[in-house]
């Protein structure tokens, strides 16, 4: 069994709510005890940080001292969570007048930081600790035929984190390969799709979806697969309004990580909040479930 502290994010229990139903069930089968910060806060995402440094990086660095008292490492599924923490944690060692005045405020809780957590994304302990391998033995139903393009987004391997290659990176696409799935190559994987652009510029994120799926489909793809909220929530809840503006007609399920690999794992749909995707994956899927 493998012990982690666990930050589930906002995401998780609301927007991503199949990727908070699935972690749970596939860290099971998996022998990952997943064990859930106790009292934990929104990480202040990352545009908190372009308005107030301080207070952003206070409130990701509370999380961080309650994950230090637990001594083990602080995982999180969300792409943005682990992008926030992890940047604050370097932050707060490479600047120590920062790491005071953060401290000074965590006193108000009787908390405070001194660096020894190790920030780590999902994706990246189920590539790098369990392993393809491990996971490829557990399968129970193959996902053999069923045509995958990982989608990494572009927080998951930037800035460069040691884990894999950020402009041509290989991880999810061996992780998917491993549930016995073909692995869809196309050149968009690590390309952003927008963001929260989507609220503020949503004509510009809406192109930037319309090239991801056409991108995806133009090479076979039947489904996407993403380990990040932010993108999976473009990808799949925008897409009726990219068919809109630019005449096309995607039908694309976008799975979460976890989704795809509970599936071959042979967890039940339910327990993977198949159902609530809004491009419903359930014929996609049909051979494997």
């Amino acid at each position: 069994m493998r012990y982690y502290s666990y930050f589930p994010g906002c995401s998780a229990e609301a927007t991503a709510s199949p990727l908070g139903l699935s972690v749970p069930p596939v860290a099971k089968e998996l022998d990952m005890d997943l064990i859930e910060l106790e009292d934990w806060n929104c990480c202040g995402s990352s545009p908190y940080g372009s308005v107030d440094k301080l207070e952003a990086t206070c409130m990701a660095a509370r999380n961080l001292a309650l994950a230090e008292k637990r001594g083990f490492d602080l995982v999180t599924p969300c792409s943005s969570c682990y992008i926030t923490l992890d940047g604050a944690d370097s932050h707060l060692k490479e600047y120590p007048a920062l790491r005071d005045q953060v401290n000074q405020a965590l006193a108000a809780g009787n908390l405070d930081y001194h660096g020894g957590v190790r920030v780590r994304h999902l994706a990246e302990v189920l590539y790098s600790d369990v392993t393809p391998d491990v996971i490829g033995a557990k399968v129970s139903k193959s996902l053999k035929g069923l045509k995958v393009a990982s989608y990494y987004g572009c927080q998951l391997v930037r800035p460069a984190v040691g884990f894999d290659d950020p402009e041509s990176p290989r991880s999810l696409d061996e992780l998917v390969a491993s549930l016995g799935a073909d692995v869809v190559s196309w050149q968009l994987k690590a390309r952003c799709c927008g963001g929260s652009l989507v609220m503020s510029e949503q004509d510009l994120a809406l192109e930037l979806i319309n090239k991801l799926l056409r991108n995806a489909q133009e090479n076979g793809a039947q489904c996407l697969v993403t380990p990040c909220p932010l993108c999976q929530i473009n990808l799949d809840a925008y897409q009726s309004q990219v068919n809109s503006k630019f005449k096309t007609n995607y039908n694309l399920p976008v799975l979460f990580l976890t989704q795809l690999i509970g599936v071959a794992l042979g967890i039940k749909p339910n327990a993977l909040g198949l159902q609530r995707n809004i491009v419903s994956p359930m014929k996609v899927l049909a051979p494997y479930l």
